[in-house]
């Protein structure tokens, strides 16, 4: 359990940190150093960094869009199917954000394990 924690930590701040400076594929760069260097097991390889991410982007997003009361957020939300609906964009963002962030940690791991001692 407390390496999930630490897991979780490390992914949202390096994330957090390297989205100052890289496009938005940066949370994958994130979740992959740390599944390298924070082992998990099982399932928590993928779903701890896909709901570091989730919570990162949802937080950022509500943060960003709340100071202009979500103008551009329903504009964008009115180009997909999705009925002008703000808090489902932001909701849809969070999800893909999470889920590249959980296959890049799962690439990690694989990385780790096959270049590892044995």
């Amino acid at each position: 359990m407390r390496k999930n924690s630490i897991n979780f930590i490390a992914t949202a701040a390096l994330a957090l940190i390297l989205s100052q400076f890289l496009p938005w594929w940066s949370v994958m760069v994130a979740s992959f150093i740390t599944a390298l260097f924070i082992s998990l097991k099982r399932s928590a390889v993928f779903f701890v960094p896909f709901l570091a991410v989730l919570l990162l982007w949802i937080s950022q997003t509500i943060i960003f869009s709340s100071t202009n009361d979500y103008i551009l957020a329903k504009k964008i939300a009115l180009l997909l199917p999705l009925n002008g609906n703000a808090y489902l964009l932001i909701l849809v963002s969070g999800i893909v954000g999470g889920l590249s962030a959980g296959i890049s940690a799962v690439f990690g791991k694989q990385v780790k394990e096959m270049f590892g001692p044995k």
